[in-house]
């Protein structure tokens, strides 16, 4: 009698378990950011946790890369992009939910140097022409927004050529970014928001690159179609269209497109 007790006891347990097991995952999406987002979405994650006690698992990296990689199935409940046509390509293809295309942000570029380093950044990328300079850490062009944007301002105010054998190259623009607080290379350009991020905002100094130098770094996201998540994932999409943190990207140095939030 005790043993068949028992056994009851554990199976109601493991029913239990399972039960708040399926709750909590169905309380968590999981999102493909990119790497500028890195410090302004922790934010704004740990606030909707907050305000709904649901919660929101975020992986970093280049945008291109994480198209790819969701083009393929990634199993990933949304995706934030630093380039709008990746999220766009997603749409087109039938891979997003429909309705959800949503531009958040627009990023910017600045040219940093750790606190202690002697070189004048002030001149913007004209300073990148400095001899001094042994290697320029940017984002590979060939999957990163940001990248994209320091090479075309580079070729802007024709400086490309005379620097492109300084390259040392980021697999996204958080990755680059440590390449110059490591002293891995000797300045980078990187995201503002990077630059304004707890982690960097008071070891270096930076330089804003004209807005005019480079295409804008238009940024959207988008609900895969795949999620199994899809109530908390659009829940979240609606927490990044509030004025509240609308502020708070612009507080990491983004540009926030007129009338992109919800009132």
């Amino acid at each position: 009698m005790a043993n068949m007790n028992l056994r009851k006891l554990v199976v109601i347990i493991a029913l239990f378990v399972g039960v708040t097991g399926q709750v909590c995952k169905a309380q968590q999406i999981t999102v493909a950011a990119a790497a500028d987002l890195q410090f302004v979405l922790q934010d704004v994650a740990t606030r909707f946790q907050k305000e709904t006690g649901k919660t929101v698992k975020r992986s970093f990296g280049s945008s291109g890369n994480f198209f790819h990689q969701l083009q393929n199935g990634a199993p990933f409940d949304m995706f934030f992009s630093a380039n709008l046509d990746y999220a766009r390509n997603l749409e087109a293809a039938g891979l997003t939910e429909p309705g959800t295309f949503y531009k958040y942000a627009v990023g910017k570029i600045v040219i940093w140097v750790p606190n202690d380093s002697k070189l004048d950044v002030s001149s913007g990328l004209q300073s990148l022409l400095n001899p001094a300079i042994k290697k320029i850490a940017i984002a590979n062009p060939q999957h990163a927004p940001y990248g994209q944007a320091a090479v075309a301002a580079m070729k802007k105010e024709n400086i490309y050529d005379k620097v492109a054998d300084k390259f040392v190259f980021g697999e996204n623009i958080s990755e680059t970014a440590s390449f110059v607080v490591s002293r891995s290379a000797d300045t980078g350009i990187i995201a503002l928001s990077l630059a304004l991020s707890p982690n960097m905002k008071d070891k270096g100094r930076y330089a804003k690159i004209p807005g005019a130098d480079y295409p804008p770094i238009e940024q959207a996201c988008v609900i895969l179609k795949s999620s199994q998540q899809k109530d908390t994932a659009k829940a979240f999409l609606k927490f990044i269209q509030t004025p509240t943190v609308a502020e708070l990207f612009r507080t990491y140095g983004f540009d926030v497109p007129t009338g992109s939030t919800a009132q």
